[in-house]
């Protein structure tokens, strides 16, 4: 089995003509998806920044202080 040039056969404009359209292919999905994308605007966040002051209830300080006397240290707040 003798393989064939395809320079000398002619056979190198298909491949050549396979090669571009294939090409053009992928320009024009390119160009197609540039045309229908749409950018999204988005809103800055802000976050509050300012120092909040916790102020305790009488009671939650004594409650804070009868769990200070466990060996066990619980969370503050109960998640």
């Amino acid at each position: 089995m003798k393989i064939e040039n395809p320079f000398d056969s002619g056979h190198i404009k298909n491949y050549i003509l396979a090669y571009v359209s294939v090409v053009v292919i992928m320009v024009l999905f390119f160009i197609a998806a540039s045309l229908f994308r749409e950018d999204k605007v988005y809103e800055k966040k802000k976050f509050d920044t300012s120092p909040t002051k916790k102020e305790l209830k009488k009671e939650e300080v004594k409650k804070e202080k009868k769990f200070h006397n466990s060996h066990i240290k619980l969370l503050d707040k109960a998640y």
